[in-house]
């Protein structure tokens, strides 16, 4: 292999002093994590869903919810061409987190979701990314390197988040629904409530669920969503919830009974949605992609704990992030390829230099990071 740098490409390591992120701790706090964060992995994706599903079951209400879209500044109502010729799409959904505790900066995307729909086979995914996924940072003019994938949102908006993860899978990304986090208890009420298997019986925040199916309000779904210290299964066990709630609520919002609502949702989308979807893509994804929701097939990458630094981090193998990627450009009507990419890179580097074996179920203290002339170098600090 090659090991001089290529000027072209990037610096091969980020100036520690060029770039301000504020470190996610929610992994590495030994105090109790913050609350109003562990809204934000499911939220993007509620909204999302129940606007696909929900605007377009009745021809009527048309010109009320385009009125309503347009008088939040969102004037443009064409459909994409992808859309509209009823074309496989993927949509990058990110829950974000400012406004929580007083924030006003720019903040890391607490959520992210990798949504695909296809109306020919009628087959959705849903592919859920731990928000400490190491990747590589993308979008920024190609200054950044190796971090936790959630900062791509601090460094460059949507846009950045977009590139690095499909970077990261080599998928293409058509779209992207930025979601912030005061969506989530408005929206579930919106929709009635949702109804849930709870896994094991738990109190949180004041609320008390029991194993078995119940019924949630969105102050409800907001606590359910949000514990993971009571999970044996942890952050990936929390996932697992958040991952009910969309698709209750995706079944509740098919059920036409729950139109008499729709001003509600429209309502929720003004205040706290931003997308590069028009209203006219919304609307012919309510109408065409319908099948395509009710076979959602959910999922999440599975990372490897390791600490680099001193930093708690998931590291995804290869074999893990070529699964996903088959699994998603299979739904895209794609090719798989083989995976080729700086996260790649670094699992065979350390791999052979390192003796680093994903079977090990012990967390990672030997995974390094390598620059662009095969030295190691550090995380940011």
């Amino acid at each position: 292999m090659d090991q001089s740098p290529n000027p072209n490409k990037r610096e091969s390591y980020r100036k520690h002093s060029k770039l301000q992120l504020h470190r996610n701790n929610a992994f590495t706090n030994t105090g109790t994590p913050r609350g109003g964060n562990k809204l934000l992995r499911i939220i993007g994706l509620l909204v999302a869903c129940v606007l696909a599903v929900g605007l377009g079951y009745a021809s009527h209400m048309y010109f009320s919810i385009n009125s309503a879209v347009d008088g939040s500044g969102t004037k443009n109502s064409a459909t994409s061409a992808k859309i509209a010729a009823k074309k496989p799409i993927s949509v990058l959904i990110l829950g974000v987190d400012q406004g929580i505790e007083g924030r006003h900066d720019q903040g890391n995307s607490d959520t992210l979701i990798l949504a695909t729909a296809n109306p020919q086979t009628g087959k959705s995914t849903l592919t859920s990314i731990p928000r400490d996924t190491l990747a590589d940072i993308r979008g920024d003019s190609g200054k950044y390197f190796m971090y936790r994938i959630n900062s791509a949102y601090e460094v460059g908006g949507s846009k950045a988040s977009v590139k690095t993860v499909s970077t990261l899978l080599d998928v293409p990304i058509n779209y992207y629904v930025e979601v912030n986090m005061k969506a989530l208890k408005e929206l579930v009420d919106a929709v009635g409530g949702v109804t849930v298997k709870v896994p094991f019986s738990f109190s949180y925040d004041w609320c008390d669920f029991k194993k078995g199916y119940q019924h949630l309000n969105g102050r409800h779904a907001v606590a359910y969503s949000r514990m993971r210290k009571e999970d044996p299964r942890g952050d990936y066990g929390r996932q697992l919830r958040q991952r009910q709630i969309i698709q209750a609520v995706v079944k509740k919002a098919l059920n036409v009974n729950t139109l008499a609502n729709y001003r509600k949702l429209v309502t929720i989308f003004q205040k706290y949605v931003t997308t590069n979807m028009s209203f006219g893509d919304m609307l012919s994804l309510a109408l065409n992609y319908r099948a395509a929701a009710k076979n959602l097939k959910s999922n999440y990458i599975q990372g490897h704990d390791a600490w680099i630094d001193g930093a708690s981090i998931q590291v995804a193998s290869t074999s893990e992030l070529q699964k996903k990627s088959n699994m998603i450009r299979k739904n895209l009507g794609l090719s798989t390829v083989s995976l080729s990419n700086e996260e790649t890179r670094q699992n065979s580097l350390n791999e052979s230099k390192n003796n680093v074996d994903f079977s090990d179920a012990n967390a990672f203290t030997n995974y390094k990071i390598y620059d662009d002339y095969g030295n190691v170098t550090s995380l940011l600090n």
